[in-house]
């Protein structure tokens, strides 16, 4: 037992050392220093089967380090509608689809985009019959849930995107789970599905179904967020400090991802968030972290906004929406801050 304790707090002092080692060798940490501490000790991020979100989980010592000392990931056991999450006071912060950002606004729920983090995470995996997205009218198309969720928006936009009609143009097939929907298509129970981190790698191991759409490489999707920070409003009310210390290390988490991804797949197998090293880090080499500091996510935000009002499946003005729902000024903060 003894022996176990001994290695337990050296892993947990290398750990801190890593953490601290990296935050030097990015050059962080002097601004962090000469602010005033966090409102709150306490900071709830979201936790989902999606490993392309590491820089949420890398950023756990480095929250530690901005003065968090009860950092807690919390976990949807069902359906992941993120939103709901800060909605219900569960969460402070998630990560969330820009395509699902504005239909959750417009039902009521509340969030408020700070960031974007990285881009080009999903793929759209589609039988042999399938070479575009056009090809998709008339098709099966696994998703979540009809009518709310990630993949159904950010579909719904790509359809809308080639002038198609998502709401009649696609037969929409439920699966009701994360995995679901995946396991929709190889059983050939839908035609095509929008998978990210870890699917589209489990998918091509096995050769199952071929990419269609791969958002870190095909362009206009490549140009855009595909995943963007977001926070629940009353905590950035309540908490600007807290706020924009907890973006600096998820910020952060991004960078470590982006500069040495091996460290970052490492972590994730160590962690128990990818058990299986080259998956891990696959997906750190092919998502592209550094965008937070090179795009504009309101470009992204505005773009999504368009396509789902011109489908009819967004009614408010998307500019009026957009104003409604960031809040920009800690990632501006933060860019000057944070120069490589």
């Amino acid at each position: 037992m003894y022996a176990n304790t001994i290695r337990s707090a050296r892993r947990n002092f290398l750990t801190q050392a890593s953490a601290i080692g990296a935050t030097a060798m990015l050059g962080f940490g002097r601004s962090a220093r000469a602010e005033p501490p966090p409102e709150t000790k306490k900071i709830r991020l979201v936790k989902i089967p999606a490993i392309c979100l590491a820089p949420e989980y890398v950023a756990e010592e480095f929250l530690r380090l901005e003065g968090f000392s009860e950092v807690e990931y919390v976990e949807e056991a069902k359906q992941y509608n993120l939103s709901d999450l800060l909605t219900a006071n569960r969460a402070d912060v998630t990560v969330t689809a820009p395509p699902s950002f504005f239909p959750d606004l417009e039902s009521g729920k509340q969030h408020v985009a700070l960031a974007g983090i990285h881009g080009g995470c999903y793929e759209l995996f589609a039988n042999e019959q399938i070479r575009s997205i056009r090809d998709l009218r008339g098709k099966r198309v696994a998703i979540e849930e009809i009518g709310s969720g990630t993949e159904y928006f950010y579909l719904a936009s790509m359809v809308a995107y080639v002038g198609m009609n998502p709401r009649k143009d696609i037969q929409w097939v439920p699966a009701h789970t994360f995995n679901g929907m995946v396991e929709l298509f190889v059983e050939g129970k839908a035609d095509a599905t929008l998978a990210f981190p870890p699917q589209p790698q489990q998918l091509r191991a096995k050769k199952i179904g071929r990419v269609t759409v791969n958002t870190a490489q095909d362009r206009p999707w490549s140009e855009y967020f595909c995943c963007l920070i977001a926070a629940s409003p009353q905590f950035v009310k309540e908490n600007p400090v807290a706020t924009k210390r907890a973006l600096r290390a998820i910020l952060k988490g991004a960078d470590i991802c982006a500069a040495d991804p091996q460290r970052a797949a490492r972590f994730l197998s160590e962690r128990l968030y990818e058990t299986r090293y080259p998956i891990g880090l696959e997906v750190m080499k092919g998502v592209n972290y550094a965008r937070w500091r090179e795009a504009n996510p309101q470009d992204t935000l505005r773009f999504h906004a368009l396509r789902l009002h011109e489908a009819g499946m967004v009614k408010s003005d998307p500019n009026k929406l957009i104003a409604q729902g960031t809040d920009w000024r800690f990632l501006n903060e933060l860019k000057r801050e944070l120069k490589a």
